[in-house]
């Protein structure tokens, strides 16, 4: 048996050679999928841990105890209780304990962190001993005291004080780190920490202190722990029976590593299992269409008397040869192809599964193959001897492949129903694109028999030989309609991964500067919104390569604050953000020119008190360079006409404070405390000035100008009017029920509300009362200028709006934020190092090209690489298969034109005639493919998978642009001419002899 069968493969060595290539081309694909899913799945797990925030790494537990003047032992306890309940390994620990005290400026909180000093830049000696601290440059200068000064504090929840000497200014060296992620010691708002040794803490005042422990989660935990999450809330369980809490930002970093290793094992698997699918079709196909070779031999062995089974054994082994052989040489192939893929290799129990999955993968190419072909022999054994010795044998049953088709029709309209149901993939909704291919090829491929049979009937009996030629040999074509279903369905196949190759490449593109707003974005740490603004313009005088920025958040709503005088020349700016001159024009229109600026040392408030109460006036001022907020005191005033006068520190430099707000309250208590003015009394203020060579401030004409002024809401309600040239201020009952707050009245930084850009739908509370911004300590109003689908950063909710008028609205504490400096493409390479000489302190450098690459090894983009590698391939087995059905029927064609040619038919008719049917079949297929693709998408959606995260701001671009689809569908016309001419060539210079 074994001689027989290597006689009839090397007799039969065309057909060899077809299944040879359709089996290794198949199991080259189909064993790169699972190496190439695999090491895809932890690719993505690396892209998203470097995407991930620091926050999302970190684990930290925390308990408010009373130390008993014992902090160290304190700290050692709760790390242990910590280490005890984690079952997994961590790195990086650093414990701390911290309390909230206050100064007179406010609240201010003194912290002690383990490891403080190798992640701070100081400009003195650490602390060490007791008593001794390091205070921010920020706080340094908002508190007016610096290196060597005693910085006095007050416990609210006991009494005393605590004092310490400053012994060094720090400032961050890694503040986007997980050093830092604990907002107990970084903080946004209010005063930076005050770092002092743990020795410290033995004082009273500091007993009752929150005690932290945190700890990064370690990468080889994140992406291989599956149960992680279970364990973190397993261990949160075990320690809040000693009331510790267990807090981690890691649950949205592991659901996000988890669905992209779900996308690409389903996305890889769908795709190989369709490809699969389809070489099982085109071994079949050619299996059928050289089953002629093999008639003569089948009939042979009947009239022998062989068995059945004896000839399917024979028959069988002809076909084992070329698909053990091709999964041979496929195999090795496969591997190196998902190298060269995915770039990397799976690690771990990954490599297990892979190369389990890898197996699978080659049997099923094997013995599916093997399946086919053998029922492709039993119905060619199953035909008498007398059949099987005729030529080119009928015989074959009308209805089989009738209902072959309805099935796969009902099938693929079941996947279409489940795959526009919404709901998870769990079935045939998988492969639904390209079973709608199919359902369009199947039901083209029945239309053009009928109507390549009505054309060659009525061409032939109009005597156009040429097109009646053509089409009487593409009716009469055994299997043509199944090869051309196939073509169609690889066709499509390779047009929709194509576009959906572009097309996520675009939404890469598009996503990448949507989340940074610009090409390039640098963070900026330890800053305040007018520092910012002041060392972006001094960096970049032109205003044409970078841009100040903060994001911030007002409740739930998110908000970006851009400095609209260079949103044009800097930002990335899509159609979806509406014109990108909106807000300027709005802004430019609305804001108020500054007022003059106090550079002096002293100020001098001449001014009128009525009534018997007395009451005392503040001035708050902000310099327009640091941001330093100055409080000038004019004290109690006296009744009647006067005049106060009260020193100012640190506005002498260029170029100066701005006024903030004026604030009226009672006379300061024993303690210096105050609250709100008595209700009616009233403060005329007419006239400001200062010691200086122009020392008019505020004049009669500013001071009588209504619209620079507007009164708060915050604190006693006030009456402001504007009256021969003065500012008269006439307190209200204390409505706000908060006994400390006086009455202000704040400088209007523009005309009327502030205008702003709105994305989405108001926020609900806008709806009710009116449109207020309250993150800025002073609630502000705003009027929506412009409505948009989108904008930058922020989404499809949020709000744009100027950051110099916002920076306007800081009274004595920078609300906070996260503030950037936004590149322009053009922006020189030296202007971090300027920001930076300017005085902000730069932390992480993103680009959107580096997050468009991030991006790319998540895995919606290895989806769709690897769609593409098997939409090659299935164009490549259309081709071969296509090569096949033109090579078994080249012989009777050739026959035919060359009995016609005897009969005086002319060379050119009979040349056209045989490349026309081919030809003809070719063309159909592509245009129909096309067409298909069209419709699969039109049907189950976009190509494209979205993003892991859901991100879904911008619209997904189209996977079928005419751009791609046009030089897709040439270069699978380009190939399958050139396939079909290689096969019929040899005929060709036949007719012509």
């Amino acid at each position: 048996m074994f001689a027989l069968v290597i006689g009839a493969v090397r007799a039969r060595a065309a057909q060899v050679l077809t299944i040879l290539v359709l089996a290794t081309l198949a199991s080259a694909v189909a064993v790169a999928g699972p190496w190439f899913a695999w090491a895809s799945a932890g690719r993505a797990a690396a892209a998203d841990l470097a995407a991930a925030g620091a926050a999302e790494r970190v684990v930290s537990a925390v308990l408010d105890v009373n130390t008993q003047g014992e902090p160290a032992a304190a700290l050692d306890v709760l790390g242990g209780r910590v280490r005890g309940a984690l079952p997994v390994p961590l790195s990086e620990p650093a414990a701390g304990l911290s309390v909230l005290l206050s100064v007179e400026q406010g609240p201010i909180r003194v912290a002690y962190r383990e490891g403080f000093c190798e992640h701070v830049r100081l400009d003195g000696p650490c602390p060490s001993a007791p008593g001794e601290a390091a205070i921010s440059e920020e706080t340094a200068r908002r508190l007016g005291v610096g290196p060597g000064a005693s910085l006095q504090m007050r416990s609210s929840l006991v009494s005393g004080t605590v004092t310490v000497k400053v012994v060094a200014r720090y400032g961050r060296l890694d503040p986007d780190g997980t050093y830092w992620t604990d907002e107990t010691y970084r903080g946004t708002t209010g005063f930076d920490r005050v770092f002092v040794p743990v020795g410290t803490f033995r004082a009273q005042p500091l007993w009752g202190a929150n005690l932290t422990y945190d700890a990064v989660l370690p990468d080889d935990v994140l992406r291989n722990d599956r149960n992680l999450f279970a364990e973190l809330t397993a261990a949160d369980g075990r320690l809040g029976v000693d009331q510790v809490r267990l807090a981690t930002g890691a649950r949205g970093l592991l659901e996000t590593i988890d669905r992209d290793r779900s996308t690409v094992l389903r996305g890889v698997l769908t795709s190989a299992v369709q490809l699969i699918v389809l070489t099982w079709f085109a071994i079949g196909l050619a299996g059928r269409y050289t089953s002629g070779a093999r008639r003569s031999d089948a009939a042979l062995l009947k009239l022998r008397g062989v068995s059945r089974s004896g000839t399917l054994r024979l028959a069988w082994g002809q076909h084992l040869v070329p698909l053990a052989l091709g999964v041979l040489l496929g195999a090795p192939a496969g591997f190196l192809l998902a190298r060269v893929l995915s770039g990397t290799a799976p690690e771990g129990g990954d490599r297990t599964a892979a190369l389990i999955w890898s197996g699978v993968a080659a049997g099923a190419v094997l013995l599916g193959g093997l399946a086919v072909l053998a029922v492709v022999e039993a119905v060619l054994l199953g035909k008498p001897v007398a059949t099987l010795l005729r030529p080119a044998g009928s015989g074959g049953s009308p209805w089989w492949p009738a209902l072959a088709d309805v099935l796969l029709l009902a099938i693929a309209a079941a996947a279409l129903v489940q795959a526009g149901s919404g709901g998870a993939v769990v079935g045939v909704d998988a492969a639904a694109p390209a079973l709608a291919a199919l359902a369009v090829g199947l039901l083209a491929a029945r239309l053009l028999g009928r109507v390549a049979a009505r054309t060659g009937r009525v061409a032939l009996r109009a005597g156009r030989l040429r097109l009646g030629l053509s089409a009487v040999q593409l009716s009469r074509s055994a299997g043509v309609e199944r090869v051309f279903a196939l073509l169609v369905v690889g066709v499509a196949l390779f047009l929709a991964a194509a576009g959906g190759q572009w097309a996520e490449r675009q939404a890469r593109a598009a996503r990448s500067t949507a989340d940074l707003g610009a090409v390039r974005v640098l963070t900026v740490s330890e800053t305040n919104r007018t520092a910012l603004i002041d060392a972006v313009r001094r960096a970049d005088p032109s205003g044409r390569e970078a841009m100040a920025a903060v994001l911030s958040r007002d409740g739930v709503q998110r908000i970006l604050e851009v400095d609209t005088t260079r949103l044009a020349a800097v930002a990335a700016w899509r159609p979806e953000y509406g014109p990108v001159t909106t807000l300027p024009t709005a802004t430019a229109a609305a804001i108020l020119p500054d007022l003059p600026a106090v550079t002096g040392d002293r100020l001098t408030v001449r001014f009128r008190r009525d009534g018997p109460e007395e009451v005392a006036l503040t001035l708050s001022l902000r310099h327009e360079a640091t941001g330093t907020p100055v409080t000038v005191s004019f004290g109690v005033l006296g009744a009647g006409e006067g005049t106060a006068t009260a020193p100012v520190a640190g506005c002498t430099g260029a170029p100066g404070c701005r006024i903030v707000n004026w604030t009226m309250t009672s006379p300061p208590d024993e303690q210096g405390r105050t609250g709100p003015p008595p209700e009616g009394a009233a403060v005329s203020i007419r006239e400001l000035t200062q010691d200086r060579p122009e020392p008019t401030v505020l004049d009669r004409a500013t001071l009588g100008d209504i619209t620079r002024w507007r009164p708060g809401t915050a604190g006693a309600a006030l009456d402001v009017a504007t009256t021969g040239g003065a500012l008269r201020l006439v307190t209200d009952r204390n409505g706000s029920g908060l006994p400390h707050l006086g009455a202000e009245l704040w400088v209007a930084g523009t005309r009327g509300p502030l205008p702003v850009v709105l994305a989405g739908v108001e926020p609900e509370a806008w709806r009710y009362t009116d449109a207020l911004l309250e993150t800025y300590g002073e609630p502000v109003p705003v009027q929506v200028t412009g409505t948009v689908r989108a904008l930058p950063v922020v989404g499809r909710s949020g709000v744009l709006v100027d950051l110099d008028v916002t920076r306007r609205l800081a009274a004595t504490i920078d609300p906070g934020g996260e503030f950037q400096v936004w590149l322009a493409p053009g922006a020189r390479p030296g202007l971090a190092g300027a920001l930076v000489a300017a005085g902000l302190t730069v932390g992480t450098d993103t680009t959107a090209t580096g997050r468009q690459d991030r991006l790319g090894g998540q895995g919606p983009a290895a989806v769709v690489r690897f769609a593409l590698l098997a939409g090659v391939a299935a164009v490549l087995l259309a081709a071969a298969t296509v090569a096949t059905a033109i090579t078994a029927e080249r012989r009777s064609l050739g026959e035919q034109l060359r009995a016609l040619r005897r009969q005086g038919l002319p060379a050119r008719v009979a040349t056209a005639a045989g490349y026309a049917g081919p030809a003809a079949l070719i063309v159909a297929g592509v245009l129909t493919g096309m067409v298909a693709t069209l419709v699969s998408v039109a049907l189950t959606g976009s190509a494209v998978p979205p993003f892991t995260d859901g991100w879904r701001v911008l619209a997904t671009p189209s996977p079928l642009p005419l751009g791609v689809l046009a030089p897709s569908a040439l270069g699978c016309l380009a190939l399958l001419g050139l396939v079909g001419w290689l096969a019929l060539r040899s005929m060709i210079r036949e007719l012509h002899r």
